[in-house]
């Protein structure tokens, strides 16, 4: 047996839709890895990749071009997020979440829209997708989502959660019935992760108002608002 074939090797069936070991793995590393997210856990980014490697497969062989193709790039951004999360704990600070500057939300959308148009009429003229602009959507908008998420940007969760809606209806057309289901899940996850991010977000804007500071709103404001908190907490 090849290691092609163990990975479509069917477990058992839902809805007599097969559920394949490459699809089961995607189910459970992408749990754990949404799980880890609204952690805050490091560990998110590894389980991430065995995620991205997992669905890489399962979307090439059904047909979802650009989904397979986002594995690839959610790869890169994993391994910079692992990066930027990493090189922020050392000395034993976590990088703060934040909310995202103006010029970073409207560069983000209209770049996400451009990408999903460009896409959409790229599968729908080069490949034989049956779902161009589901598929080109939710390519274009997770790339905007892990982004975010590796600069623990808190609308980042937002983006998710309209990426998981239009997923869930796109993995049942395909009959990816396991998929569609954790899709459901990352949705509650989301919206649990959000809460969890936005009650941390406002003990951080206290923690930064006890020392007469503003909370930082920009890359350069984290690093100096960071280091006023270590100063303020080595004179306490």
């Amino acid at each position: 047996m090849t290691l092609t074939d163990l990975l479509t090797w069917p477990l058992f069936a839902i809805a007599d839709q097969p559920v394949t070991v490459v699809e089961a793995i995607g189910f459970v590393t992408g749990a754990l890895c949404v799980l880890a997210v609204a952690r805050q856990s490091i560990w998110n980014w590894p389980l991430g990749l065995v995620n991205n490697a997992a669905f890489f497969a399962l979307f090439l062989g059904v047909g979802l071009y650009a989904d397979a193709t986002l594995q690839v790039v959610f790869a890169a951004l994993s391994v910079y997020g692992w990066i930027n999360w990493h090189r922020r704990r050392v000395g034993g600070i976590r990088l703060p979440i934040r909310r995202a500057g103006r010029v970073e939300v409207v560069l983000g959308l209209v770049a996400a829209v451009v990408a999903t148009v460009a896409v959409a009429l790229l599968l729908a003229a080069e490949t034989d997708s049956a779902v161009p602009w589901p598929d080109a959507f939710v390519l274009a908008f997770s790339l905007l989502a892990t982004w975010g998420q590796a600069r623990k940007l808190i609308e980042q969760w937002w983006v998710w959660i309209a990426v998981d809606v239009v997923s869930v209806p796109l993995y049942l057309v395909k009959g990816l019935w396991l998929t569609a289901l954790l899709y459901t899940g990352f949705l509650a996850l989301c919206v649990w992760g959000l809460r969890g991010w936005t009650r941390e977000l406002r003990a951080q804007r206290a923690a930064y108002a006890g020392h007469g500071m503003d909370a930082p709103s920009d890359p350069v404001d984290v690093e100096a608002g960071t280091e006023h908190t270590r100063a303020a907490a080595v004179r306490a």
